[in-house]
């Protein structure tokens, strides 16, 4: 939930209105609202310019205090509206792959941030009005947030893989160094298929960063959120803390060899030309506690979806529950009913998890259980869930976590890459018709000064 109230709020940061009229809006555009009143244009779908402005000067509260770390006014609007491009991108593509949050899904979410920052759905709806965030707007990002989160969860499943040779060669390479890095990067992007005169621009731009860095006249941080294309650049390009696996090959034997506060000279990439800090590095080499408490449980599965609703879905799971409750057999109910087509044949079994291994909302339940009894109908991304816990124990598992882990770390790593690519193909397929901002594209590139060297 930390991750999704940190995606949400940046999502409600730059998110404005998501007007019920926009595709509509989108349309008629030019008829409907004075040019002006229209930052721009994506596919179907409009971003107007008060949401622009808001998300802009949520930017600038946020560096209240920093303002000479951020770029010019029309630089920092269009870094801005290509974050709220990119947004409605996504959520469009979501929908159209027949990604769905549902109105309960939303409301959860918005209990889970509530209950991170120690207060009341009520009292968060206060804070927010406070604030001069209207709550409907809020409530839109949420949902946006959470169509995102699916389709890269969708994007990860069909598209990234990691073999059990990958996850050899990462753990022998831990066993070697076992070092964590705390990175931050600066992205000069390049478009596909870049001319050599685009190439010699943006060579010029970074080797100018890199000069003011090198000589005090700006530190990192603020050389990112002033001049870097990338979409972390308002963070200051950083990029957390990586391990080895987790960096490419090419990266990490730099990595090796530099001190903490070293740059990078530029780095021709895929994506254009980058500089990367080294912020810091950790000791990562001592494994955790072995042992963790495992679950054997049995569950039945009651799906939703578009022909399935809600309510449906739950009344059906209610009716099972009272089965149960009158003595009928768990296994056989499985066999029966479950739409869990891996574990109805087995009656329902799940063998031994981990509490997190099946979610949140699934192992919060498991782990509220006694041996021997059942949960009430508990909602998932999936469905509507009956989970009979059988038994449960401590066992050694720090091999098989450790795999589970750079398993994890390499899969992330790839998702990371292929997901900046499929974003960079899709934004380059749509349309995209910017109304405001025209001449930051010209102060971006010619920002940094050129390099003396």
């Amino acid at each position: 939930m930390k991750k999704l109230l940190a995606s949400a709020l940046a999502v409600a940061v730059l998110s404005g209105a998501v007007l019920p009229g926009a595709t509509a809006l989108a349309q008629t555009a030019a008829s409907v609202e004075p040019i002006d009143g229209i930052a721009a244009i994506v596919d179907e779908d409009v971003i107007l310019k008060t949401e622009l402005d808001r998300a802009v000067n949520n930017i600038l509260a946020q560096y209240a205090g920093r303002e000479n770390q951020l770029p010019p006014r029309d630089v920092l609007q269009r870094q801005v509206l290509e974050r709220l491009v990119l947004v409605k991108l996504q959520v469009a593509r979501a929908q159209g792959t027949g990604v769905r949050v549902t109105d309960q899904e939303v409301e959860q979410a918005i209990a889970g941030i509530a209950q991170q920052n120690r207060v009341s759905p009520e009292q968060l709806r206060q804070q927010l009005a406070r604030e001069g965030t209207p709550y409907t707007d809020f409530r839109n990002s949420i949902r946006d947030e959470l169509l995102i989160q699916r389709l890269r969860q969708r994007f990860a499943q069909s598209r990234v893989s990691v073999s059990e040779a990958e996850v050899d060669a990462a753990m022998a390479a831990q066993a070697n160094q076992g070092a964590q890095y705390h990175l931050a990067h600066i992205l000069v992007a390049l478009p596909e298929g870049a001319t050599a005169e685009q190439i010699a621009t943006a060579q010029k731009k970074v080797e100018g960063v890199k000069a003011l860095i090198d000589k005090g006249e700006m530190d990192f941080s603020a050389a990112a959120v002033r001049y870097s294309d990338s979409p972390n650049a308002l963070e200051g390009g950083d990029l957390g803390w990586r391990s080895v696996d987790e960096i490419p090959n090419a990266f990490a034997s730099l990595m090796r060899n530099m001190s903490p506060g070293q740059v990078t000279d530029p780095i021709r990439g895929p994506s254009g030309f980058q500089l990367l800090k080294l912020v810091e590095v950790r000791d990562a080499s001592q494994a955790g506690p072995n042992m963790v408490t495992q679950y054997q449980a049995r569950h039945i599965l009651i799906r939703t979806s578009d022909s399935v609703d809600d309510a449906k879905a739950k009344a059906q799971a209610q009716t099972l529950q009272a089965r149960l409750m009158g003595g009928a057999d768990f296994a056989l109910l499985a066999q029966e009913n479950s739409q869990d087509q891996s574990s109805a044949p087995k009656g329902g079994e799940l063998g031994w998890f981990t509490r997190d291994e099946f979610g949140p909302e699934f192992g919060n339940a498991v782990a509220g259980l006694q041996p021997n009894q059942v949960s009430q109908p508990i909602r998932t991304q999936a469905g509507y869930h009956l989970i009979k816990l059988e038994a449960t124990r401590e066992a050694d598992v720090g091999e098989r976590n450790r795999r589970a882990q750079v398993q994890e770390t390499i899969g992330r790593r790839k998702l990371e890459d292929e997901w900046n690519r499929f974003l960079r193909e899709m934004r380059g397929e749509a349309f995209v018709d910017v109304r405001v901002g025209k001449t930051a594209d010209a102060e971006a590139t010619s920002a940094a000064p050129a390099s003396n060297g």
